[in-house]
């Protein structure tokens, strides 16, 4: 088995779209429509055939009180991964992204978090290299 697919509940996929691939920079893998539904996904430039991550629209009540508390609790709703953190943030911060928790060295790796504008925290973590 393979994880091809994960998603994120956003309170606006089109303000979404331009935050996932103008401020972190994926690219659009899929948007399509059917009535109201739609299903967008983004993917990372690294592995275009990787894992998608979809947009999800969170008209979902459920959800929604899940989204928040997670939010209000500093929690992230998702992960990401690079090589070099540093570059990474300065990058997105360049290009409007506001980071809540700037790169900081925690046991084993170094993280940080910003906010989507679409009601959620993304984490960005390196790794530590242990030699």
């Amino acid at each position: 088995m393979k994880i091809k697919l994960t998603s994120v509940y956003v309170d606006d996929q089109e303000k979404a779209l331009r935050f996932y691939t103008g401020i972190l920079g994926f690219t659009k893998k899929a948007d399509f429509s059917q009535g109201p539904f739609r299903w967008l996904t983004v993917a990372s430039p690294e592995e275009p055939d990787g894992t998608e991550l979809q947009l999800a629209l969170n008209n979902n009540p459920a959800a929604k009180a899940y989204q928040q508390a997670l939010f209000q609790q500093g929690q992230p709703a998702v992960m990401f991964f690079t090589d070099d953190i540093k570059g990474d943030c300065e990058g997105i911060k360049a290009r409007g992204g506001e980071f809540t928790m700037p790169p900081t060295a925690v046991t084993g790796s170094t993280i940080a978090k910003l906010n989507d504008t679409c009601g959620n925290l993304i984490q960005i973590t390196q790794l530590m290299r242990w030699k």
